[in-house]
């Protein structure tokens, strides 16, 4: 992994539990009460009733529950404050639409981008059908859009090409990942970390998941063990590291995965195989890669690596190879 002032952090980052990469555990809220003017009738909009909301909210916990961190997961106060205000909102005719507005301010704000999948189910006690009946509820369940993510490859020791080939074959045959575009390979002198190694070869993948934040870093860790990735010397030769350098424009903070990645800004060997695949690409936060790159220290230390199967097949269109939703 890339370091906060060298190539690579040993033991820094702990994903999932392999085979659960991708399974996404609820966190279900009940019984959010409003007042709302929702309805077809004037006399809805004028004088209004109480809607109740239940959420059923598809994400990854794993990591939260293993940490008891917060912030790897999704804060219920803001769920139900999001709901509550949806509901006041408006005012719309259908509650359809109304269950709609709360699924989109989940996965694109509230819950966004941990909640990968929403149900919202809003009951309307008093729904003016004519007859006598318990209530109408509307019962919805809505997709997270697909993340674009930048994933940097670099590989010192061993096989080298076949460490990177490797790491693409994981990251393509994930279910809900697709690999979208990729750098050519360069090699680049190692920065930071024990004297004497080798050199690395470098490349820049981007990909569209299905997968959250936490759980595209465990398949990350699971493409390094595939390699024989091994932890023993802070900053020593690797087979293979993997880092998440961004995650659309998703900002973190965390020690685990901070994102964008605190040091790609400055590293050539992650911004000069990108600006290859892209050359109009930004970096969230930090602005054009094409800049960054001008200003790294080490972009005198990149030279041409060999052509492999699956890297050199940049974006079909400029600027697709920055990190966005």
């Amino acid at each position: 992994m890339i370091p906060h002032d060298g190539r690579a952090v040993d033991g820094a980052h702990h994903g999932s539990v392999t085979a659960s990469i991708g399974r996404l555990d609820r966190i279900e809220v009940t019984g959010i009460r409003a007042w709302g003017h929702h309805g077809v009738l004037a006399a809805e909009k004028e004088i209004g009733q109480e809607f109740a909301v239940d959420v059923v909210l598809h994400l990854s916990t794993a990591a939260a529950g293993r940490a008891d961190v917060l912030s790897r997961t999704v804060n219920y106060a803001e769920v139900v404050t999001a709901v509550h205000e949806e509901i006041g909102a408006g005012p719309h005719d259908l509650v359809e639409t109304l269950a709609e507005r709360i699924a989109e301010r989940i996965l694109g704000e509230t819950g966004h981008p941990l909640v990968r999948r929403v149900g919202v189910r809003v009951h309307k006690p008093a729904a003016p059908v004519g007859l006598p009946v318990g209530g109408v509820a509307v019962a919805i369940e809505r997709d997270a859009r697909p993340v674009l993510a930048v994933l940097a490859l670099g590989s010192n020791l061993g096989d080298r090409e076949a460490h990177l080939r490797g790491a693409l074959e994981v990251l393509a045959s994930h279910p809900g990942t697709e690999v979208a575009w990729t750098s050519p390979v360069l090699e680049t002198a190692p920065v930071g970390g024990p004297d004497g190694q080798g050199a690395y070869l470098n490349a820049v993948v981007g990909v569209t998941t299905e997968l959250g934040p936490h759980d595209l870093l465990a398949l990350a860790h699971r493409a390094e063990r595939a390699a024989g990735r091994q932890r023993l010397v802070r900053w020593g030769e690797r087979t293979l590291d993997v880092d998440v350098i961004a995650y659309g424009d998703w900002r973190s903070e965390d020690p685990d995965l901070t994102v964008p990645h605190p040091r790609a800004h400055e590293r050539a060997f992650v911004l000069g195989p990108w600006h290859a695949a892209d050359p109009a690409a930004e970096l969230p936060g930090h602005g054009p890669v094409e800049a960054l790159l001008a200003r790294a220290a080490d972009r005198e230390d990149l030279r041409p690596g060999p052509a492999l199967e699956g890297f050199d097949d940049p974006p079909s269109r400029t600027g697709e190879g920055a990190a966005e939703t």
